[in-house]
């Protein structure tokens, strides 16, 4: 990963992270490494654990952020999560995804797509 991609994916997060704390979610982790893969942020809401994926593009143009979620990028995840859940013994949990558009310099197009695998 280059320093400009690296630059442009912790804006994304950090947006991300303020997004959801501003609707109520308790940050409890970000960047978190798991034997099988990394979760950008995990929250809470309620009883319910939330692991949320963060995909960040500067442009639409080519592919919105969402789409950039592959098959195989989803199985990593799910793995990462996987290990988290067990050796945190959570019973309630989902994965969301959070897409970002936009460049530092500007206010981020942010779209929440709660509960998207499992």
């Amino acid at each position: 990963m280059t320093t400009k991609r690296q630059m442009i994916g912790s804006w994304g997060e950090q947006a991300a992270a303020d997004f959801l704390s501003n609707l109520g979610y308790e940050i409890i982790a970000r960047n978190v490494r798991t034997p099988r893969g990394e979760i950008d942020i995990v929250v809470r809401s309620g009883e319910v654990i939330i692991f949320v994926e963060v995909r960040t593009l500067t442009s639409s143009k080519f592919a919105h952020p969402e789409e950039t979620i592959t098959h195989r990028k989803q199985s990593h995840i799910l793995a990462a999560v996987e290990d988290y859940i067990q050796s945190h013994e959570i019973d309630h949990w989902q994965i969301d995804a959070i897409a970002i558009e936009g460049k530092p310099s500007c206010k981020p197009l942010i779209t929440h797509f709660e509960n998207v695998m499992g």
